[in-house]
This record gives C-alpha cells, structure tokens and sequence, in this order.
C-alpha cells in the first residue's frame, strides 16, 4: 500500500516540481492543456452514440434531443456540470419514462 501510496503522489506531484521552477510552461504543454479537453468531449460523445441505432425503433431520437440540450445549456450558461447533468437527466427520463 505504502508503494501504491507513493506512486500515486510522485504522480500528481511531479508536474509541480518540473515546471514551478519557470514562469510559463513549455509550449507543448500549453499546447496540449487547449486541445486536449475538447478532443476528450468528443471521444466520449462518440463512444456513447457508437450503440445508437437510426434504422430501428426509437430511431436515435433520444439520443438526438438529448445531445441538442446539452449544447443548448452549454451555450447558454456555459457550465459544463449543468449541461452533463442536464443531458444526462433527460436522456433517463425520455428512456425510461417516454420511449419503453
């Protein structure tokens, strides 16, 4: 445990210790600190709509609603959590409630 314990926190320390020494980090990190957000959203949007089926009932329709709310909360209030949960919570509702 003790081993476990210390790897985990040389892990989450290290960036620390490597880059406080200079006032701006190296470009390719700033660099992947802009993309690399974005391109996780995406991955995970396309791991969960990989099983939706369009040929076949309900057609993808949840689905589809409930990724148009998600980007109608994101860009009109711009918090992240909101529009997860919000998705999230319709995309239950509709196919647990609306399309059995």
């Amino acid at each position: 445990i003790l081993i476990v314990a210390l790897a985990t926190a040389l892990t989450r320390f290290l960036p620390f210790i490597l880059f406080s020494r200079r006032g701006e980090p190296p470009k390719y990190l700033a660099y992947l600190g802009r993309v690399l957000p974005p391109a996780v959203f995406a991955m995970l949007v396309v791991y969960c709509l990989k099983g939706v089926t369009l040929i076949s009932s309900p057609y993808g329709i949840p689905e589809l609603i409930s990724v148009a709310v998600v980007v109608v909360l994101h860009l009109a209030f711009r918090k992240t959590l909101l529009s997860v949960i919000g998705g999230t919570g319709l995309y239950l509702i509709l196919v647990n409630l609306v399309f059995i």
